[in-house]
């Protein structure tokens, strides 16, 4: 019996890269899932229906209020409700690593309107769902980086530190309500995004591996474990906290 039997999984970004990775794993642990994306997300959700579980696409556009409000609806509507909700989608692998001088404005206001933004629609979305519901599970991911202060990637690194004091501000207000807000910080993860990056991977690859812990490149199932933790009724005492699977780059 999987840990999330009855269970509905929203998860946005999950058309492509470790979105994928994220709803195959909750959907092999019983969940239900909802793949939202600004991209199609129908291959992902054939793959989670071929093999058995069941999965819907919906395009979503999570900087846009209106468009997140339909996604929601159209979950709902579908399954009854959501549980847990996944906050992936971000931009990050297509973005050039450059001085904080020469990052233009409009990548910054859309680094900021997807990442944070984004994230906020998506919580204000279904929170009151799940305060009907008396449950549910905000998993909002973030990275490493603000904690080490990566260079070079100040709207980035700056989005994601966002992330975390947001997710530990939202769970204060939605504690008493059977709510569990957490932030999951992956490190410098080789999904299909990154490797296609060449700079970006160049240029950090080195680096990150020198400062771990686990001298080896990280990988999306790397995740797995701790994403269906935080999604799970053993996290049911825990929220507010940022869990960091770098292979210990953070604690160096």
């Amino acid at each position: 019996m999987g840990k999330l039997n009855g269970r509905v999984a929203l998860v946005t970004g999950a058309a492509q890269g470790i979105g994928v990775v994220y709803a195959a794993a909750l959907a092999a642990e019983g969940a239900k899932l909802v793949i939202a994306d600004i991209l199609d997300g129908s291959a992902t959700a054939d793959k989670i229906n071929n093999a058995g579980g069941v999965a819907m696409s919906v395009h979503a556009d999570v900087s846009n209020a209106k468009s997140v409000e339909k996604m929601l609806a159209a979950a709902v509507d579908r399954f009854g409700g959501v549980d847990i909700l996944v906050s992936n989608a971000a931009v990050y692998a297509s973005l050039e690593m450059q001085p904080l001088t020469e990052i233009e404005l409009d990548v910054w206001d859309k680094v900021m309107a997807v990442n944070v933004r984004g994230a906020f629609l998506c919580a204000r979305a279904v929170i009151p769902v799940m305060r009907k519901q008396g449950y549910g599970r905000i998993i909002n991911i973030a990275s490493g980086t603000p904690y080490k202060g990566t260079p070079f990637l100040l709207h980035y690194v700056t989005s994601k530190g966002a992330i975390i004091a947001m997710s530990r501000a939202i769970s204060r207000e939605v504690g008493n309500d059977g709510i569990c807000v957490n932030t999951l910080c992956p490190g410098f993860v080789l999904s299909e995004g990154v490797i296609a990056n060449k700079v970006l991977r160049e240029k950090l690859t080195g680096p990150v591996l020198a400062s771990r812990a686990i001298k080896r490149d990280q990988f999306p199932e790397d995740l797995i474990g701790p994403l269906i933790f935080l999604a799970s009724d053993d996290c049911e005492f825990m929220t507010g906290q940022s869990v960091v699977v770098d292979g210990g780059s953070v604690n160096n």
